[in-house]
């Protein structure tokens, strides 16, 4: 069958917006550790609406934080979406997209979703490169640039363990020798273990951390679908994070039922095990909220069965009410879908004393929520390893007066020198934060 022309397209897309449903809380009502969680509105057309991606103009910037700054630490990237930063302070910046993944959004409404999703800015090739920043002079910009690894496959999460580099393709988990100061690796890989992929890869970001011991990886993998949709037999393995063992590559699911976790990171006081969660979509521009939480061993967190708990969606048939009964709740919801994805915590961090404890989160932005949420960078106060408080905006201004994306965080990390850096993927920039002199 031939495809419609674009611009059918975007009058498809135009109508599926005007057909959606209006938000009628606040996004903060579905902040904190007891978000307010509305009756479902799942509408006959979901709500579609999008911040067109345009770019920065020239000499543009987000908005910082109160006694904070923000300037670019490194521009002109193709997709930056995730970060690492090595031991000697040199950057690490997945350069990366979707795979070709034929099966996922086949028929009429998965091609306009490709589309519209593409005018988001998420429709680029991957150029599946790492590339490695290096600010030698520790002036806040990265004078020097390297192709790191090149020919991956749709690359997202790194971490280091000694000298080995691990690298989390959508596909495998692979292991490269790392030479501290290396500015290229051009050693073929060792695969560590396969990882869900396939030509129906729904959310295909697969990020990794290693134990505090170095003797485990934590690997997260998302569902195939947004709540089961394609059948659970295409979820085997997903909306999960693994324990791989280092050694033997053998592994297990840690913990299940967590629809799309991205970002992963040790809470510095308990030593517990966090990550950033994108919840389910179509129900209602207020549900359901994305979430950060501790992960707890062998834990079940209600995807697709329910939500926020033991919410049962009721869209799941059949449904299995012994593992709603288990779901946990988690720890602390940061907006109906801001696509929360990048989590750091602020050990190390040299910004102003207001940002000395809790956890840095890069929000996406929504394409599911009317109006629009997420489009910036928060941050979550902690005491004694929990939630404490209200998030605070650290990085905004991405969206410009017509509601388009200039740029939209994802991966966050703090440097060697104490600031914040921030991949934005539109922007295709890396910003950094630091403290105002």
């Amino acid at each position: 069958m031939r495809k419609p022309p674009f611009i059918f397209v975007i009058a498809v897309a135009a109508g599926l917006a005007a057909c959606g449903e209006t938000s009628s809380l606040q996004v903060s009502d579905g902040t904190g550790p007891s978000p307010k969680l509305p009756e479902p509105n799942k509408t006959l057309i979901p709500t579609v609406h999008i911040a067109p991606a345009v770019g920065w103009p020239s000499g543009a910037k987000p908005t910082p934080a109160a006694g904070t700054r923000v300037a670019a630490f490194a521009e002109n990237l193709d997709h930056p979406r995730w970060l690492y930063v090595l031991p000697n302070g040199d950057v690490l910046v997945a350069e990366t997209n979707a795979p070709p993944k034929p099966d996922d959004g086949s028929g009429l409404k998965g091609w306009i979703t490709k589309k519209v999703m593409g005018r988001a800015g998420a429709g680029v090739p991957s150029a599946n490169r790492i590339t490695l920043l290096r600010d030698a002079d520790h002036d806040g910009v990265a004078e020097t640039r390297t192709v790191f690894l090149q020919n991956l496959n749709s690359p997202f999460g790194m971490t280091l363990v000694g000298n080995d580099l691990y690298v989390a393709d959508t596909d495998r988990l692979l292991r490269f020798d790392y030479e501290p100061g290396a500015t290229e690796i051009k050693s073929q890989p060792i695969k560590v273990t396969d990882l869900p992929g396939g030509t129906l890869n729904h959310h295909w970001t697969k990020n990794v951390i290693a134990s505090q011991d170095g003797s485990k990886l934590y690997v997260t993998v998302g569902s195939n679908s947004n709540v089961g949709e394609n059948g659970l037999d295409q979820e085997q393995g997903r909306a999960a994070i693994w324990e791989v063992d280092r050694a033997t590559g053998n592994h297990r699911i840690f913990a299940s039922g967590i629809r799309n976790p991205n970002g992963l990171a040790w809470e510095p006081r308990t030593g517990a095990l966090w990550t950033a969660v994108n919840e389910r979509d179509e129900i209602g521009s207020d549900l359901v909220p994305d979430y950060i939480t501790s992960v707890m061993d062998g834990g079940f967190y209600g995807w697709p069965f329910s939500y926020y708990g033991q919410h049962v969606d009721v869209r799941v048939q059949p449904q299995n009410m012994d593992l709603v009964a288990k779901a946990i709740a988690p720890d602390y919801a940061v907006g109906p879908h801001t696509a929360s994805l990048g989590l750091a915590f602020a050990e190390g961090n040299r910004l102003p004393a207001a940002f000395k404890e809790g956890a840095f989160i890069g929000q996406h932005g929504s394409w599911n929520r009317k109006p629009l949420s997420g489009y910036k960078v928060i941050f979550v106060p902690f005491a004694n390893g929990k939630p404490n408080g209200a998030p605070v905006d650290v990085l905004t201004g991405f969206l410009d007066k017509d509601e388009n994306a200039m740029g939209r965080p994802v991966g966050v990390a703090v440097d060697r020198q104490g600031g914040l850096l921030v991949a934005d993927d539109v922007g295709n920039k890396v910003w950094r934060v630091s403290a105002a002199r």
